[in-house]
């Protein structure tokens, strides 16, 4: 009997063993492993440089989309399908001109989605784009946009996700997670300081150590801990005077040997200036051939592994990594890329991220919801009658059905700068619907004197606002282009129940705010975009975004680095002397007082905030909860962002607050919660450059717990020891 058992188990031990052992050896490092020892040297240099698919469409690649941003033929007596690259950011950005190509999902902006601060719907986002990816026959997207916001004259600050690490980090970093989900690679980009258009091929961003991992560094830890991308893009621009895809102390020293990321990572396209300088720093590929003086990555790369100046070790290394990251996510596995796809569904998804997203920030009288009762509206500018504005650049998507309407850029726009793009969903059909009794009428606005007469005729009058911006440019200024601000002036002088919504990129001046009782961000809103901004006005959908960018009085409160392109325009070199003090903390370091700071939104409810609650003492590795009662006072269901900040000890007293923890919470009229915030480690940290490593320092933090980055409403302290 005993020498049965013992039969018995050491044959389940040896099931066990071989289980265990085929596992390793079907996972990605071995996967990976295997096909390396199996290249050429020809295939090997094939696989560290794209070609670009839709830029010669007489030679199409030979399978797959013929839209690729990046391409890479198969290996067929390998089993390796094709790379298919493309732009991700804000759907699948698969139509090199906007005029023609195929289509796909527009997703809402990226900081439409950070307004959301709904990590799942981040997720959901990412997972919507990566599915029509793979369906179309991609299998890696260029998303993930972590840069923070520096400066809000940066022409991508609609692609990113705000100002402050910890909401970009895990934003993006869910983002991503959702694109993987479907067996597509995301990059996470574009590493580092990648804050302006103007001189970004050649411009440096000076910055010390401590600053650049507490603040810009720290949101791409925090995305790429919980994203775990497949891929880095590295920038154009340099970092203390070092091009980013040849600067070791971003991609070797911080990238792989402090955050010990396994990935690999691509250069930004004609952002390689050097192939030794590249390859020794830690970039694995050259991306878009044509893009760079010359293919760095093709014969030069071949010639000096051959002559021994680069080892085949470390071109071994920069394949497996990129192979690694593809089985990591099964991209490489299930390629059809004919599967039908599921537009109404995706359109839903589109439409809830907008709703989300959109930012009421004024509401005197409780103008808004607007009722049923109207008998009039006047519905002026911004192309209201077709659609909603898009950025431009390579996140452009051509959504489903067709562009509304493309026309010329707006005034003030460098010379060959791209076409505006509406997309197909008008606010004004959308109004019209909701208001079936009202007489809704439209006017473009061109005509400021014909507007106000409407608006004077009307018993609503709804303003639609732009500020259009685009990759390759900075906005010259934070004002209206084309002389809105006299426009809305003029309505709001001639109606004084007017309303402004606003479509823009960032945040803008209101010269008229006093003048003007509710105001609405709906941001670059996406394809279901008219949909959304008028279920909010209309209380279909409650407005529950929260700002993630600060609004700015007047330029004059920027720090002295987020002074537009005029600033940058000559220069070689912009120090970023605020430092780690970026949006929100530059308010509070400073004493300014924005026009709408950071988290700042309402609803069309109430709501009261009691009982803080946090240990007066705890130690320093040890998670650090705070709770608080929220109830809704108000009359109607409503959601709040309950925020956290934590000002960390500082002898001098001038550490500016840092947000910690944050919960959105759904209420019906009456009801109340006790919210538990748990405070995220990364944010009590400070990096210690002598240790090179981050320290937890002991003493007094002061927690402010409340609606926005200004709002004390509640405070306590809590002594880490």
């Amino acid at each position: 009997m005993i020498r049965r058992l013992a039969i018995c188990f050491a044959v389940a031990l040896a099931a066990w063993a071989n289980a265990a052992r085929a596992e390793q050896d079907s996972s990605p490092d071995a996967r990976a492993d295997r096909l390396v020892r199996a290249m050429t040297l020809d295939e090997k240099i094939q696989y560290v440089h794209t070609k670009v698919g839709h830029r010669d469409p007489a030679n199409p690649p030979p399978s797959g989309p013929n839209d690729d941003v990046g391409y890479i033929a198969p290996i067929p007596r390998l089993g390796l399908p094709a790379l298919h690259i493309d732009d991700g950011s804000l759907g699948v950005a698969n139509a090199w001109n906007a005029r023609g190509g195929d289509e796909a999902t527009a997703l809402p902006s990226g900081l439409s989605l950070a307004s959301s601060w709904d990590p799942a719907l981040a997720f959901d986002a990412g997972a919507m784009a990566g599915d029509e990816a793979r369906r179309k026959g991609f299998n890696v997207l260029l998303a993930g946009s972590v840069n923070l916001v520096r400066d809000p004259h940066d022409g991508r600050t609609y692609e990113y996700a705000g100002e402050d690490p910890l909401l970009a980090g895990i934003m993006v970093g869910e983002n991503i997670r959702g694109i993987q989900s479907q067996r597509v690679v995301s990059t996470v980009k574009h590493f580092a300081l990648n804050d302006w258009e103007t001189g970004r091929w050649s411009l440096s961003g000076d910055i010390d150590e401590v600053a650049l991992r507490e603040s810009d560094l720290l949101a791409f830890q925090i995305a790429i801990e919980r994203g775990e991308p497949g891929a880095v893009m590295c920038a154009y621009n340099k970092v203390n005077g070092v091009y980013s895809c040849e600067n070791r102390f971003l991609l070797d020293r911080v990238l792989r040997h402090d955050w010990g990321y396994r990935g690999w990572v691509m250069s930004d396209w004609g952002a390689v200036h050097g192939m030794l300088s590249s390859v020794k720093a830690g970039l694995d590929q050259e991306s878009g051939d044509g893009y760079d003086n010359e293919i760095y990555y093709g014969r030069p790369l071949e010639e000096a592994v051959k002559r021994g100046k680069v080892p085949m070790a470390q071109l071994d290394r920069m394949v497996r990594r990129i192979l690694r990251s593809l089985f990591a996510v099964n991209a490489l596995d299930d390629r059809s890329g004919t599967e039908p796809i599921d537009y109404a569904a995706h359109a839903a998804t589109a439409e809830r991220i907008a709703e989300q997203g959109i930012v009421l920030l004024k509401n005197d009288g409780e103008l808004l919801p607007l009722g049923s009762d109207a008998a009039s509206i006047a519905v002026i500018g911004s192309h209201a009658d077709v659609g909603v504005l898009s950025g431009g650049g390579s996140s452009q998507v051509r959504p489903v059905g067709g562009p509304a309407l493309i026309v010329p850029p707006a005034d003030g726009s460098p010379k060959g700068a791209p076409q505006m793009v509406w997309e197909p969903s008008a606010p004004l059909a959308a109004i019209q619907r909701l208001a079936p009794r009202a007489h809704v009428e439209f006017a473009d606005g061109y005509d400021a004197a014909k507007a106000a007469d409407l608006a004077a005729r009307s018993t609503i009058a709804i303003v639609f606002a732009h500020q259009w911006v685009s990759e390759g440019w900075d906005v010259p200024n934070l004002s209206l282009p084309d002389d809105q601000d006299r426009l809305i002036a003029a309505v709001a002088k001639a109606n004084k129940h007017t309303i402004v919504v606003l479509e823009t990129g960032g945040p803008v001046l209101m010269p008229w705010i006093d003048r003007v009782p509710a105001v609405v961000e709906a941001w670059f809103p996406g394809q279901r975009g008219g949909e959304a901004i008028a279920r909010v006005l209309f209380g279909a959908a409650e407005p529950s975004g929260r700002l993630p960018v600060s609004f700015p009085r007047s330029e004059a409160q920027l720090p002295p680095s987020a002074q537009g392109a005029a600033f940058r325009e000559g220069r070689a070199r912009v120090v970023f002397s605020e430092g780690a003090a970026v949006g929100y903390r530059w308010y509070d370091k400073t004493g300014e007082t924005p026009l709408f700071p950071f988290g700042w939104g309402l609803t069309y409810t109430s709501f009261a905030y009691s009982g803080l609650e946090i240990p007066r003492s705890a130690p320093r590795d040890a998670p650090l909860t705070a709770h608080v009662t929220l109830r809704n006072t108000g009359e109607r269901m409503g959601t709040e962002i309950v925020q956290l900040y934590v000002t960390p000890p500082d002898p001098a007293g001038k550490a500016p607050r840092r947000l910690a923890a944050w919960s959105k919470v759904t209420l019906a009229p009456g009801e109340a919660k006790t919210v538990a915030l748990t405070l995220d480690p990364h944010v009590l940290k400070n990096w210690d450059a002598h240790a090179q490593a981050w320290r937890t320092p002991a003493g007094e933090y002061r927690i402010h717990v409340g609606g926005s980055a200004e709002d004390d409403r509640l405070s306590a302290e809590a002594t880490l020891r």
